[in-house]
């Protein structure tokens, strides 16, 4: 049985069922004397069957191997228990082949082969950490039912099955009931995914060989495992380049951790935004001058430029369900913190022009240091969804706003490229900014649970 089930092999096609059957027909020497190979069919998933064509002895003999209700269908008696016993291999996780051979009119069924690739021992944990993470995970495979079942329950995925007939005739309403895809040809992974999309979810899918590559390309994550053909690569957005899946894990976590990064910029951005442009424009209309200069607003790009790079470096976690951006909502969210920010500033022109009686030029100073120092407590309060001091940000972080804090206020307090004001006036600002982050951090908790911003 062995020797026709190599018969119908072939190396050349790099099939890892052809390879297994192939080495353990070398280790038992059943291939010392081959026949003339005159025709040989790779494995098609439309037959679901390779066949050999061979001359042994002066006459033309046929080698098949294949799923076995195909091969069943091709012989003359395939035997009451066949199906009792490919049931009973399939119920341990096995894939079953049937093996047949002899005469092309009246091919004889040889027997089973028997083929088992185990998960990995990570795989179940692998399973659990996505589940964990939000993500739902399905398996797709042109095994039979019954092994698939059975590896999926080992690895914890789940029993709700789904036979390929049924996909193909109930596609648009199946994809959420069941948690395994049997039976399926390569064109059911790439209807599949686009259903799924259909319903509006994000799609990524793992593969390995060239028939996966449609289903990878049309996927929003497609995923090509360490040791995918060259044609898969090409067509996934992320290759692993270690054995199993679990950087698959690794890669959501980082996904999500980028997500929170770029939240924390945008946040910063439409508040500093909507603080600086309304700020200026009310204050030229109530004092009747510029409260600010083109020199003050390029330094205040520069300084706040070394915390905005920073967040790039900054430590944050990730969130336990999968990310959208929720325009609307992130738009209301910073409205509503920017007008706190906007009592601050009003305050601190109100300081510099009522009680300290500053002059125009060091009123811009003035303006220009409470820019800067409110834009540092703006980072530390968007940086996390909840309190502030919930974390420790970044090294980059904290040594960018020590730098900067540092570096204004001694050219404020030194008259240099600017107005001199006094220490206590940059102390006062430097308060005003502490008082504003503690403050807003109580409104923003209230704001990013309504907003629901994870």
């Amino acid at each position: 049985m062995l020797r026709w089930a190599a018969l119908a092999c072939d190396e050349a096609t790099q099939d890892p069922i052809d390879l297994a059957i192939l080495a353990a027909a070398g280790e038992r020497h059943v291939l010392s004397a081959l026949p003339e190979r005159i025709e040989f069919t790779p494995f098609d998933p439309a037959i679901k069957r390779s066949e050999a064509v061979l001359r042994e002895a002066g006459r033309l003999v046929h080698a098949l191997k294949g799923a076995p209700p195909m091969i069943a269908s091709l012989v003359a008696s395939p035997g009451s228990e066949m199906a009792r016993d490919v049931e009973m291999l399939a119920a341990q996780g096995s894939r079953v082949l049937a093996v047949a051979g002899g005469p092309p009119a009246t091919p004889v069924l040889m027997g089973l082969v028997s083929l088992q690739d185990p998960p990995r021992p990570d795989s179940r944990a692998i399973v659990r950490s996505l589940q964990d993470l939000g993500v739902r995970v399905v398996m797709v495979t042109g095994d039979g039912l019954a092994t698939a079942r059975a590896v999926a329950v080992q690895v914890g995925i789940g029993d709700r099955a789904c036979a390929a007939d049924a996909l193909r005739t109930g596609i648009d309403s199946r994809p959420l009931a069941s948690d395994i895809f049997a039976g399926v040809f390569p064109e059911d992974k790439f209807r599949l995914v686009y259903a799924l999309q259909g319903q509006g979810h994000v799609v990524g899918m793992t593969g390995d060989g060239v028939n996966d590559s449609p289903a990878l390309k049309q996927a929003e994550v497609g995923i090509a495992v360490s040791s995918a053909t060259d044609v898969a690569k090409a067509s996934a957005s992320l290759i692993l380049t270690s054995p199993g899946l679990g950087d698959i894990v690794v890669a959501v976590e980082t996904a999500r951790r980028i997500y929170q990064r770029m939240l924390t910029y945008t946040l910063n951005k439409i508040i500093k935004t909507v603080e600086v442009s309304l700020f200026l424009t009310l204050g030229l209309i109530l004092t009747g001058a510029f409260i600010t200069t083109p020199r003050l607003i390029v330094l205040l790009l520069i300084a706040n430029d070394f915390v905005t790079m920073s967040i790039a470096t900054d430590r944050v976690s990730f969130a336990r369900a999968p990310d959208r951006w929720q325009v609307p909502q992130l738009v209301t969210s910073a409205v509503a913190l920017a007008l706190p920010l906007l009592g601050v500033s009003f305050t601190s022109l109100w300081i510099g022009r009522s009680y300290a009686t500053l002059d125009l030029a060091q009123l811009q100073t003035l303006i220009f240091v409470m820019l800067v120092f409110s834009g540092q407590a703006t980072v530390y309060l968007v940086r996390e969804r909840r309190h502030f001091w919930s974390s420790r940000p970044s090294w980059w972080m904290i040594a960018s706003s020590l730098g900067d804090i540092a570096i204004v206020s001694t050219l404020a307090t030194r008259g240099w490229l600017m107005a001199p004001i006094s220490v206590w006036l940059v102390a006062t600002l430097l308060g005003l900014s502490l008082i504003y982050l503690i403050g807003a951090d109580l409104v923003k908790i209230r704001v990013f649970a309504r907003s629901r911003l994870r």
